[in-house]
């Protein structure tokens, strides 16, 4: 073999590194997501078998909470308040807004603590940190079908069909995911700078719950203040529920006004995560 033969004899394939510029946080790449959908569906899969694990009631605990809840507030709001229902039996009118406000309050919890949970997994491999708290919210919709399943039997056992306007429901339904996961983006980056976030997160849920019209109609709110009452997002997310599937209190321009929010809510809480996603693996 003469020299010349051997300088052709194939070389190892050296790998090629390339380096680029960190891109800025206001490019989303939310295309990027979709090469790690099978990893969205395993942390959807992972959030579900972690709720349930050695409980004695599993799923039941899914619809205990809406109903225990309404049961509560039906005696004490339905009963002794006498809170007006726009003519519906109290306990429907409760719990159908307890599905929705159920799911919302979970899914937040979950996803804001989510990162923190998931430290171990940030520090080791990279990928989208948006798929953490996207998995929390999309693994509670799990909860929110087996209670809305309990909702069509009280439905059934009082005698109320339907609203012509049922085709909506996905329209509202994608509202309160959308609410849910953008306050969970802005909390579950804050938590993992500040880890007294998770402290004030029962209280924020507890104070967002009474801004909403769960145990109450909208309509005992004034009527000047009512669009400005949809600046809370879930107050449209509740009375496009009941709208829906009851049939009673239109939400009217408040919903639009609910739209803009969540809107902008998860614009704000895409970007600001996007901007601290490179120091989560540093910080947590």
């Amino acid at each position: 073999m003469t020299p010349d033969t051997l300088s052709h004899v194939s070389q190892p394939v050296v790998p090629t590194t390339i380096v680029e510029p960190r891109r800025p946080f206001w490019n989303l790449e939310l295309g990027h997501l979709w090469e790690y959908h099978e990893l969205l569906f395993f942390m959807v899969w992972r959030d579900v078998k972690v709720r349930y694990k050695q409980t004695a009631l599993g799923v039941a605990w899914a619809v205990l909470q809406p109903l225990m809840a309404t049961l509560i507030f039906s005696v004490f709001f339905g009963r002794l308040a006498k809170m007006p229902s726009d003519g519906i039996p109290y306990p429907v009118f409760a719990y159908v807004a307890f599905v929705p406000w159920q799911y919302f309050a979970n899914a937040l919890t979950e996803s804001s603590n989510s990162l923190v949970a998931s430290q171990n997994l940030i520090k080791k491999v990279y990928f989208p940190r948006l798929i953490i708290p996207m998995g929390s919210v999309i693994a509670g919709l799990v909860d929110f079908c087996f209670a809305f399943l309990v909702l069509i039997g009280m439905m059934f056992y009082f005698g109320i069909r339907p609203s012509s306007s049922i085709f909506l429901f996905p329209v509202f339904l994608l509202l309160a995911i959308g609410t849910a996961l953008a306050a969970g983006l802005w909390l579950s980056a804050l938590n993992v700078q500040f880890r007294d976030v998770k402290h004030t997160i029962p209280f924020l849920v507890q104070f967002w719950f009474f801004a909403t019209p769960v145990v109450y109609p909208s309509s005992i709110v004034p009527a000047k203040w009512r669009m400005w009452y949809g600046l809370n997002p879930m107050a449209g997310v509740v009375e496009g529920f009941r709208y829906t599937v009851l049939g009673k209190g239109h939400p009217g321009p408040m919903i639009w006004v609910s739209a803009a929010a969540v809107a902008v809510m998860l614009v704000g809480g895409i970007l600001y995560f996007r901007k601290m996603e490179s120091t989560f693996a540093d910080i947590v």
